[in-house]
């Protein structure tokens, strides 16, 4: 199978913060992997603008570091690397002043997709969106991207929401969330709605619980300080593990279009009932194999901030009623693996006699590593002796199953920013939605604050607190084995 080239249209991409952390680690190789495919018009421009004195040979000498550290060898072509740097030019400016605002309109070009990326502190958004105006750099046509964290509350989230519109259309705006430019995250959709096999049994008369799992191996270390302000609730929780909860839950849209996607989302979310205090575990890992704990990384012996965290969620809607989603998230982990794993049912009745040997069907989506799809069946055991049971798995990793383009699968950000300039908003968040995740996300830390609820500790290298083993066993289910 060979995946087909669709070129974007000739752009402009400026790239505020262009010389930061995900420009250097993300953007920049990217945009190089993209033009390396063929996807990216060889008349297309990519500005970087920031607060360092550069000028364009320096900012390209940065890119050819960044695209040598990042991208593969198999990969890099010098001709090719060539031929992009030659796309990229560098433009000082002060974020909120007058300096460099001239030199970059006289960059960008008319007849082209205008886009700017905002990889910066959220507090530099309205700087940034009011001066693209004031210049007369932004036009009806032109698309902004902006990066989580998409306030802290739903106050600030709505706050910045109001900065964005006074400048920009929500048309224009691109609330970028990775997790959605996942191929796998994607197929989601695709196996739900494009296979009979699977739609009518996606409904809590079928399905028995639904896990989620978000593990990190890595530690706060060197970002303590920023990570204690926000912890697992705010950073995974309310953003990428909401979007996959409502990838699962959310109803058919009519069509495979960006508003009536993120409006049957947007559905999801408002039908979350409130959680229980009992329904929450929260936890800060402990110094192991090494390194520090959580209390010295982030730099506060007192800090009630969470590491970890375990939750269990129901959704009031006739789709779901019943069918519990348990979500866990945590740093210093076992192991490094996100997946979604889909329990389903008991038959209502086994005419085997081996029942103990009868364990349930469960459709795993591997986000990382090895992005794929498991499906676990139970079949005859081979051999004389009469009919033993056991279950073994269908199992579709997208390197072995698509072959040569399934070994080459796009890192998200190479997907989603091909789609701003395409000018679809399908996998990214609307303001409606943000707000509502929020909405729901608010009265759950406002609880353990009022409570002075303190994270419990767990070993690193571990699964978690011992508590969030309760969390299922108390309802006769447990979690899934963390492991790469």
């Amino acid at each position: 199978m060979v995946s087909r080239v669709i070129p974007v249209d000739v752009f402009d991409l400026v790239v505020f913060g262009g010389t930061g952390d995900l420009a250097q680690r993300k953007i920049i190789p990217g945009l190089y992997r993209r033009y390396w495919g063929g996807h990216i018009p060889p008349e297309s421009c990519i500005i970087g603008a920031a607060r360092s004195d550069l000028d364009d040979a320096g900012y390209r000498a940065l890119a050819r570091e960044a695209i040598i550290e990042y991208v593969a060898e198999d990969k890099r072509d010098p001709e090719i690397i060539e031929a992009f740097l030659a796309r990229l030019s560098y433009v000082a400016i002060d974020a909120k002043g007058t300096g460099g605002w001239d030199k970059l309109k006289a960059r960008v070009r008319k007849g082209t997709v205008r886009a700017f990326y905002f990889s910066v502190a959220p507090s530099l958004f309205g700087d940034l969106a009011e001066r693209l105006h004031l210049h007369g750099i932004a036009n009806p046509e032109s698309r902004i991207v902006v990066e989580k964290p998409f306030g802290r509350d739903l106050e600030s989230a709505k706050a910045l929401n109001a900065v964005l519109a006074q400048h920009f259309t929500e048309a224009q705006i691109y609330r970028i969330d990775h997790y959605l430019g996942k191929e796998t995250v994607q197929n989601l959709m695709a196996v739900r709605f494009a296979n009979i096999l699977f739609e009518p049994l996606w409904k809590s008369e079928y399905v028995d619980h639904v896990q989620i799992t978000v593990a990190e191996t890595v530690s706060v270390d060197g970002r303590g300080s920023y990570y204690d302000r926000a912890g697992a609730m705010r950073d995974m929780v309310q953003n990428h593990m909401m979007q996959l909860l409502c990838l699962i839950a959310m109803e058919p849209p009519y069509h495979f279009d960006p508003d009536a996607v993120r409006d049957e989302k947007l559905k999801v979310i408002r039908a979350l009932d409130p959680v229980s205090p009992d329904d929450i575990v929260r936890g800060q890992y402990l110094a192991g194999n090494g390194q520090g704990s959580y209390l010295e990384h982030c730099e506060d012996p007192a800090s009630k901030t969470e590491s970890y965290i375990a939750l269990k969620v129901n959704i009031s809607n006739w789709r779901w009623k019943g069918t519990p989603f348990y979500l866990r998230t945590g740093k210093r982990l076992r192991a490094r693996t996100s997946e979604i794993a889909i329990t389903f049912r008991e038959p209502p009745h086994s005419i085997f006699d081996d029942a103990e040997g009868w364990r349930e069907n469960v459709l795993v989506i591997r986000l990382q590593p090895n992005e794929g799809m498991n499906l676990k069946v139970m079949i005859k055991e081979p051999g004389p002796g009469g009919m033993r049971l056991t279950q073994v798995p269908l199992d579709m990793s997208f390197a072995e199953a698509l072959g040569e383009s399934g070994a080459d699968i796009p890192d998200a950000y190479e997907r989603l920013i091909m789609d701003v300039i395409r000018g679809n908003q399908t996998l990214f968040m609307r303001g409606d939605e943000v707000e509502a995740a929020w909405s729901w996300t608010d009265p759950i830390i406002e609880g353990w604050e009022e409570r002075g609820d303190k994270p419990m500790p767990y070993d690193a290298g571990s699964s978690g607190p011992e508590d969030a083993l309760m969390l299922m066993h108390r309802d006769g289910r447990r979690w899934r084995e963390i492991r790469e």
